[in-house]
């Protein structure tokens, strides 16, 4: 792969200008299947709710590789050995965490391949891109899956306070214009360290912890879990799914050869080809954007209508309700729905639909955030804090939605 002496930075709007330290690095970015996430945004339709939110994962991406170059420097100084190799993988895993998102993020998570986790596909991609780089990527992989023998190097990428969570708040937090959201990030990576090959927060950095938490609790009821880039997101998956439905009976659809392609075929974890990969790569958001442009005048009514919510913003009504919506109340707006647009109650189910939302922002069953008192003790923060508030963001809060059309009566 042909090198380059262009100048390595680019000008962030959160952290100002963010040096990219290797041509290695330089060249992933360069790279079609990294330059694709341009093309893909960060927070799939909360632009409908939020008008700043833009940005896109390839911003995220390199807001993380930047607080990880910051890491690696903070511990470095506090006597943690990571080797040359060790860093270069530790910055390769966290440019390339995202890279197998597919269009609109979460959203088409398990509408365009069946069940598969964007993280299998960044694997996929990462396997891929280490065969073009002549096995230069293996650290960085080892490291992403978590079988790389220094655990802490794992917990930077993955766990719950990483570099990705560190800039996808206050990134997130910044276009959307949520204030609540916003996080010392600096502070917290100050405070890092490693014990016992296991990272830890420095007990002067736990008052930082407790606003990390409470921040991402107030960014996920009020952004990520806002009811109307729920109804959004579900609608969009709605529109895949019926766009699936009329392929199988094959029913002429216009689209990208791309989508085209995901729409005919199912695919599985384990029947992830090259060629399959390579069709993924090139799928964005441009793609379902030009498909809803084209679907909004498609006969079938379900299809055109479900685009046109969505182009639009003429979205479907929704209620949010601390208790499961009751049957008879689901049953009444599937008829009144079926009636009204003179559908069966099948396909009614287009329209009119429940689900559940939870959000959890400390979880104490996965790795815990460890906090490094002055004793040389490590303790859960959960423990650590004076704040009673913790207890409570550590239990998992679950609601439930119903969505219907607005002409129906509630």
């Amino acid at each position: 792969m042909a090198t380059t002496r262009k100048l390595k930075l680019f000008n962030d709007p959160i952290y100002g200008f963010i040096r990219i330290p290797s041509t290695e690095l330089f060249q992933l970015i360069a790279h079609p299947y990294f330059q694709r996430l341009r093309r893909i945004s960060q927070m799939g339709l909360s632009y409908l709710v939020f008008p700043g939110a833009h940005h896109t994962r390839f911003h995220h991406a390199l807001g993380s590789m930047h607080l990880m170059q910051q890491a690696i420097q903070v511990l470095r100084y506090k006597d943690v050995e990571i080797t040359e190799e060790e860093a270069n993988g530790l910055l390769a895993a966290i440019l390339l965490h995202d890279i197998g998102h597919g269009p609109f993020s979460h959203a088409m998570e398990h509408s365009l391949v069946d069940g598969i986790p964007h993280e299998h596909i960044s694997l996929l991609f990462m396997e891929s891109l280490n065969q073009q780089f002549n096995g230069s990527l293996t650290s960085a992989i080892e490291i992403f899956k978590g079988t790389y023998p220094k655990k802490f190097l794992n917990q930077l990428v993955s766990s719950q306070l990483d570099m990705d969570r560190l800039d996808y708040l206050k990134r997130d937090s910044f276009y959307t214009g949520v204030a609540e959201g916003n996080i010392n990030s600096e502070r917290l990576i100050t405070m890092l360290n490693v014990v016992n090959g296991e990272l830890v927060i420095e007990e002067k950095g736990i008052y930082s912890v407790e606003k990390f938490l409470i921040a991402r609790r107030f960014m996920y009821w009020q952004v990520y879990l806002h009811k109307t880039g729920i109804v959004a997101e579900q609608l969009l998956i709605r529109v895949l799914r019926r766009a699936r439905e009329l392929s199988s009976k094959n029913v002429l659809l216009e689209a990208s050869d791309a989508l085209l392609f995901f729409l005919k075929n199912t695919v599985r974890k384990d029947s992830i080809t090259h060629d399959i990969l390579l069709k993924f790569s090139v799928l964005d958001d441009i793609d379902i954007l030009a498909a809803l442009k084209k679907w909004q005048y498609h006969d079938d009514f379900i299809l055109s209508s479900l685009s046109k919510m969505i182009l639009y913003r003429d979205l479907l009504k929704v209620k949010i309700k601390k208790n499961p919506i009751a049957p008879k109340r689901i049953l009444k707006q599937l008829k009144e729905c079926a009636l009204e647009f003179d559908l069966t109650e099948e396909e009614a189910r287009y329209f009119v639909f429940t689900g559940t939302i939870a959000n959890t922002a400390y979880n104490k069953d996965e790795e815990n955030i460890n906090i490094l008192m002055g004793n040389s003790k490590i303790i859960d923060v959960v423990k650590a804090s004076d704040h009673l508030n913790l207890k409570a963001l550590s239990k998992t809060v679950t609601k439930h939605y119903i969505c219907y059309p607005k002409k129906s009566v509630s």
